[in-house]
C-alpha cells in the first residue's frame, strides 16, 4: 500500500501521505488513498467502466489536486467509484501534463460499504516533493 493515513494533521478532515518511485506511481497511490477513504474495501469496486482523464497545470502539486478533484467529480456527478492503474505525467515547456485511465463502476450501496463522502481536496498542507529517493505527497481531504 503506497500511502498511509495521517492522524495528526486534520481533526475534522482526512489526511494522507502517498509515495511512489516516480510521479506516475505517486498519482496512482494518491488515487488509491482517495478511493480507500471513500470505500471500506476498494477491491469490491470492479473495473468495468473506463474514464480517461487529461489535465495540465504549471505546478505539480496543483496538478495532483486537480486530478483527485476530477475523481471526486466523477463520484459526485456520475456516481462512479474509480481505480487508477495507469497514469503518465510529462513536463513540457514548464507545464505538467497528466494522462490517466480510470476504471470503475457505479456506486452500489448493496455491495460497496461507503465510509465517508469526500467533498474536496484542500490546499491545507498540500505538498508534492522528491526527497532524493522517491516522490511524496501530503493531501488533506474535506469530508
Amino acid at each position: 500500500m503506497p500511502f498511509r493515513f495521517l492522524e495528526d494533521i486534520a481533526t475534522a478532515d482526512v489526511a494522507f501521505e502517498a509515495w511512489g518511485d516516480n510521479r506516475e506511481e505517486l498519482f496512482v497511490a494518491g488515487a488509491e488513498a482517495l478511493l480507500s477513504t471513500m470505500v471500506a474495501d476498494p477491491r469490491e469496486v470492479t473495473r468495468c467502466q473506463e474514464q480517461p482523464i487529461r489535465l495540465e497545470h504549471e505546478e505539480l502539486d496543483l496538478l495532483l489536486l486537480l486530478f483527485l478533484q476530477e475523481l471526486i467529480f466523477c463520484k459526485d456527478a456520475r456516481r462512479l467509484l474509480l481505480h487508477v492503474d495507469l497514469a503518465r505525467v510529462d513536463e513540457r515547456r514548464g507545464v505538467f501534463h497528466l494522462e490517466a485511465l480510470a476504471r470503475g463502476e457505479q456506486i452500489d450501496e448493496g455491495r460497496h460499504r461507503l465510509l465517508v463522502d469526500v467533498k474536496a481536496v484542500t490546499l491545507h498542507r498540500l505538498q508534492v516533493l522528491f526527497d532524493g529517493s522517491c516522490w511524496k505527497a501530503t493531501v488533506v481531504l474535506d469530508v
